[in-house]
């Protein structure tokens, strides 16, 4: 056990070296850092609790859900209906249900058996739980589609899982660095951002839908005489997000949707200088764009962003090239926004706020002077107990923890990790886990000795017996912190993140440094009796 080749011993020093200097980038200015090569710009970044940010904590609007899966229901119903040419004199959305009446009784058994068709298994045709998202029912002509509170709920997961997809898009965007995006609950998103500090931005850009809209502007009467009477069939009055709005008149037929944006970009108008975004449609978009554009030369049409007007300019001539610019008297950073927002895509559902707050970077400038000082004082106080108590050996065990906790911040700035302060304190305890392991093992070399071993027997017994205890010990503490890691969420998955690397380390540099530099103390002293 306390022999080491050349070769081995060379390794154990480079791979403890170069883990350590990983750390080196997260120590050095911005210039020097911006400056070294792209495989060593690897740093730990802080935490939202160490140098500040923004969290926000969303939730899916589950009466959103339901009215969307409603309305998908209702357009799947008129769909089914009319492909199989069966007549019906109402369909329509009654409440929580679809309700459809049948003309012809005759009819009503087949349209019954095509509907239920409409019912899909919960979680896909692969699910085995046999429930299902939609339980459809008959009264003579009378057919009713409700979705299930199973099904609503299976979507609401479903619609998570999604949002959190786009807001992370849109949050990589912003530029800032390591967001932490967690689903919390089965309808709500934590969102932290480190370093940003205006959260009334990123509840602006988190709290739209984006779904975007290109519709034709209805001129066969105006928006102030369908606010006093009534709409034309197909139409409805949309407002702008001017102050004060302005209405108008929109038809309900979409010319081209959102879905078919390849890409979005804040640019300025060459004429007036005025921020404005230039987008660009996919083949699809492009073809229907230009066929809408061709019909509709000299007609107004409403570009449409969560059902409030952005501008509606009139069609001059048709549009052909499949891209266009969206104008409406915005700042740099709104331009800069709506543009984030819409390479992003849409949310599914709308998402509404129920908690904020912004942590200042002072507080995070004191948690992290806390933490260094609650470090120093705990490894202060280790280092004493160790070289009062084992001498020689102490010493060498002071040495091997602090190459340990190297190796930690090292890992951690290699993974991109976020240290948090939770995270801290994983590193605090690790030290004390570090040194256990050195106590079992100058400990078992203590009784060997007194057993009547000779002094390098003893030490290499110490460690060889030690071992079992040591990795039985360990790997029981690092599936405690696995289970956190996987469990928790937040501080606790940073907490989990830094106490199982140190678990690792603390593994390692028992067995190989501890030893090695034992080792070679042996080598060169011979000692005669064990100095502990």
């Amino acid at each position: 056990m306390l022999y080491f080749s050349k070769w081995k011993a060379i390794a154990i020093l480079a791979a403890c070296a170069i883990i350590g200097l990983m750390i080196v980038p997260s120590l050095i200015p911005s210039a020097a850092y911006d400056a070294l090569p792209s495989f060593l710009q690897r740093k730990i970044v802080l935490g939202l609790d160490l140098q500040g940010g923004s969290y926000i904590v969303l939730q899916v609007d589950q009466s959103e859900v339901r009215k969307g899966r409603l309305e998908q229901l209702r357009d799947d119903a008129r769909r089914v209906l009319r492909d199989d040419r069966i007549g019906y004199s109402g369909l329509g959305i009654q409440g929580d249900s679809v309700q459809v009446r049948i003309r012809e009784g005759q009819d009503a058994d087949g349209a019954y058996t095509k509907l239920r068709a409409l019912a899909q298994p919960i979680g896909g045709a692969l699910s085995a739980t046999g429930q299902l998202d939609t339980d459809v029912s008959r009264d003579g002509n009378v057919i009713t589609i409700t979705p299930t509170s199973t099904g609503i709920q299976a979507r609401t997961i479903q619609a998570v899982s999604q949002s959190i997809e786009i807001i992370r898009k849109r949050i990589d965007q912003l530029g800032t660095t390591e967001p932490s995006i967690q689903r919390q609950g089965s309808d709500r998103i934590q969102v932290q951002v480190p370093g940003l500090q205006d959260p009334s931005r990123l509840k602006a850009l988190l709290g739209q839908t984006a779904k975007l809209s290109f519709r034709l502007v209805d001129n066969t009467m105006s928006a102030q005489q369908a606010l006093q009477g009534r709409p034309p069939a197909g139409t409805q009055v949309l407002y702008s997000d001017a102050n004060p709005p302005v209405p108008y008149l929109i038809e309900d037929r979409v010319l081209v949707a959102g879905e078919d944006l390849t890409d979005a970009q804040p640019s300025f108008d060459p004429q007036t200088r005025e921020p404005v975004v230039t987008f660009r449609f996919n083949t699809n978009g492009a073809r229907r764009f230009a066929e809408a554009t061709q019909a509709n030369v000299g007609r107004p049409f409403a570009i449409i962003l969560d059902n409030k007007v952005i501008s509606a300019p009139v069609i001059r001539e048709p549009i052909l090239g499949g891209s266009g610019q969206i104008s409406g008297s915005f700042s740099v950073q709104e331009a800069n926004d709506l543009a984030i927002l819409l390479r992003a895509g849409a949310l599914p559902v709308p998402l509404q706020v129920v908690e904020e707050r912004t942590v200042g970077p002072g507080l995070g400038a004191d948690s992290i002077r806390a933490g260094i000082i609650a470090s120093i004082v705990g490894a202060s106080a280790v280092a004493v107990f160790m070289v009062a108590t084992y001498g020689v050996f102490g010493i060498v065990a002071v040495f091997a923890v602090a190459i340990n906790v190297a190796m930690i911040m090292g890992l951690l700035a290699m993974l991109g990790a976020t240290l948090t302060l939770p995270g801290i304190a994983g590193v605090v305890l690790t030290v004390g886990i570090a040194v256990d392991s050195n106590v079992l093992i100058y400990e078992r070399i203590r009784e060997e000795a007194r057993a009547g071993r000779s002094a390098i027997s003893a030490i290499d017994a110490g460690f060889s017996r030690a071992l079992a205890t040591i990795l039985d010990s360990n790997i029981t503490t690092f599936i405690a912190a696995a289970v956190l890691f996987y469990v928790g969420s937040g501080p606790v998955r940073g907490f989990a993140i830094t106490f199982g690397i140190g678990i690792m380390t603390t593994v390692f540099t028992a067995f190989t440094l501890t030893r090695l530099m034992v080792a070679m103390w042996v080598r060169w002293r011979r000692p005669q009796h064990v100095p502990i």
